[in-house]
C-alpha cells in the first residue's frame, strides 16, 4: 500500500509540474502533454520496487487512471493533459492508461518485469519524443502526417531502451525496434498509445527470453 501511495504522489507531482510549466508559459499545451507522457512512464520503476509478485496492486494505479483520464478528456479537468481542440484521437490519454494496466498486470503476474518495463518506457520516450522531434525537425511526411525524423526517433529510443534491458539480443532488438517504429508509423494518431506498448511487450515476450 506504500507503493500505491508513492505511485499516486509521483503521478500527481508530474501533473502539477506540467501544469505549472504550462501556466508560466515555459511549455505549450502540447509540451505539457508530452512531459506527462514521458515522465509518467517512469512509474514502472516505482512499480518494480514495490509490487513484485503483486499483479493486482501493480495494475490498480493505472486502472484508476482509465476513468480519471476519460473524465479529464470529457470535461477538460486537467488542461495540461488535453489539447485545446479535443478530438477523438485525444482519447490517447485513456489508451495510455489502458496499456499500462494490461502490461502491468501481465508483467507482474508472470514475472516479465523487464519486458513490461521496455514496453512502458518505450511508450513514454519513443512515442512521446518521436512526436516532438517529428514536429520540430520533420519536413518530409511518411504516413498519417508522420515524418522520417519522428519514425527514426521512435526506432532510436525503442532500441536504446530495449537493448539496455536485453544486451545479449542485439539483432533481435534491432528487428524489434524497426517493427515497433513501423507499427507506430501506421497506427492512427492516439491509438499508438495502445499499439506501441502492446506490440513491443508481447513481441519481446515471444522473441527475447
Amino acid at each position: 500500500m506504500i507503493g500505491v501511495a508513492v505511485s499516486y504522489l509521483f503521478v500527481g507531482a508530474v501533473l502539477l509540474l506540467a501544469s505549472f510549466f504550462e501556466r508560466i508559459r515555459l511549455l505549450s499545451d502540447e509540451g505539457s502533454r508530452k512531459l506527462i507522457h514521458v515522465a509518467v512512464a517512469h512509474w514502472i520503476l516505482i512499480a518494480i520496487v514495490f509490487f513484485e509478485g503483486r499483479p493486482l496492486l501493480a495494475s490498480v494505479v493505472p486502472a484508476s487512471f482509465i476513468l480519471l483520464n476519460y473524465l479529464s478528456y470529457r470535461f477538460n479537468l486537467l488542461s495540461a493533459m488535453e489539447r485545446d481542440e479535443r478530438r477523438a484521437e485525444d482519447l490517447g490519454t485513456v489508451y495510455y492508461a489502458i496499456s499500462l494496466t494490461i502490461v502491468s498486470y501481465i508483467a507482474f503476474r508472470y514475472d516479465l518485469l523487464a519486458h513490461g518495463a521496455i514496453a512502458i518506457l518505450a511508450m513514454g520516450y519513443a512515442d512521446g519524443l518521436g512526436a516532438v522531434l517529428g514536429k520540430r525537425f520533420g519536413r518530409r511526411k511518411l504516413y498519417h502526417m508522420k515524418t522520417y525524423i519522428g519514425s527514426l526517433a521512435v526506432f532510436f529510443f525503442t532500441f536504446v531502451i530495449t537493448y539496455g534491458f536485453f544486451q545479449t539480443a542485439f539483432v533481435t532488438v534491432l528487428v524489434l525496434s524497426l517493427a515497433t517504429a513501423a507499427v507506430e508509423l501506421y497506427t492512427p494518431k492516439g491509438f499508438d498509445n495502445l499499439t506501441v506498448p502492446l506490440f513491443l511487450f508481447f513481441s519481446a515476450v515471444v522473441l527475447i527470453p
